[in-house]
């Protein structure tokens, strides 16, 4: 994994992104939100999300039904039960992933932390 400068990163994230914690249901900066573009790490800057992949799924975090491919890593959860999502070029936790809801068509919701994103307008972003 890329080498990270995590000194940037304040209490809270540090706490999310390294630590493997959780914001706070309908805390998050993202949970209600909608605007067009694309999410990024805010470890390491890489695409994971497009806004077009969100969805309202009324858990109090950020939901996508699909991420950018090869842009998440999908790991077993300590407790044996839950799936973790990381970002597969720095490690960053995000949240976790759950299939079979059956809240969209493609039966997918990525649970992210909106603490572990940061959100690129359309207009100002790579591709």
């Amino acid at each position: 994994m890329k080498k990270i400068d995590d000194s940037k990163l304040t209490d809270e994230e540090k706490r999310v992104i390294l630590d493997k914690g959780t914001e706070k249901p309908f805390t998050g900066q993202y949970d209600n939100f909608f605007k067009v573009g694309v999410y990024k790490c805010k470890r390491c800057g890489a695409n994971l999300y497009r806004s077009d992949d969100k969805f309202e799924a009324h858990c109090g975090w950020p939901s996508f039904d699909q991420a950018i491919e090869g842009a998440v890593k999908r790991i077993p959860d300590p407790d044996g039960i839950r799936i973790e999502i990381v970002c597969m070029r720095c490690g960053a936790y995000l949240g976790h992933v759950f299939e079979g809801e059956s809240l969209t068509d493609r039966n997918t919701r990525y649970c992210v932390n909106s603490i572990s994103m940061n959100f690129v307008p359309a207009n100002k972003y790579d591709k």
